[in-house]
């Protein structure tokens, strides 16, 4: 793994997190809100630290709630994003502002998503609200159908599956 990498999981506390990658939580609002979905009462916005290795791959998962990432360290990381449908997959490139590049893209509610970086490692951040919990958080290997369906229509991303 990357020198860097390595010191940033330490320096960070940095745990692994379910899809891939390690993470920390670094705000839970105490403001409460009702999605008005069924959920029940959720925080109104927690934020992480998300870092991805060169080895590593954030696998297709889901969130019922918008999530903005953020660039903010290492090389551009593509996020890929599909509608629940799986019919296409859009790839956000996420850098610095240049070359091309975008800083931040918003994944809406129940879009399909995962993440790779294109280099040594990536460090973002990730705003989600109403505020992230993992009783809302899908795994798209704990889907069969919908997995099955994506690697037909998508079988350029397999290896995020």
């Amino acid at each position: 793994m990357d020198p860097r990498a390595e010191a940033l999981i330490r320096e960070l506390d940095l745990r692994p997190h379910p899809e891939g990658g390690h993470y920390r939580e670094l705000h839970r609002s105490t403001l409460p809100v009702d999605p008005m979905d069924g959920r029940g009462t959720r925080a109104a916005l927690t934020t992480i630290y998300f870092l991805l290795p060169a080895a590593e791959v954030s696998r297709w998962h889901r969130v019922s709630s918008d999530e903005v990432w953020h660039h903010l360290e290492g090389a551009p990381l593509d996020l890929l994003v599909s509608h629940p449908d799986l019919h296409r997959v859009v790839v956000h490139r996420l850098g610095p502002l240049r070359d091309g590049l975008q800083p931040e893209a918003v994944v809406p509610p129940m879009h399909w998503q995962a993440a790779r970086s294109t280099g040594a490692f990536t460090l973002v951040a990730c705003v989600v609200g109403p505020g992230f919990d993992f009783a809302d958080f899908t795994m798209l290997r704990d889907r069969p159908a919908e997995r099955d369906r994506l690697l037909q229509l998508q079988p350029g991303f397999a290896e995020l599956a």
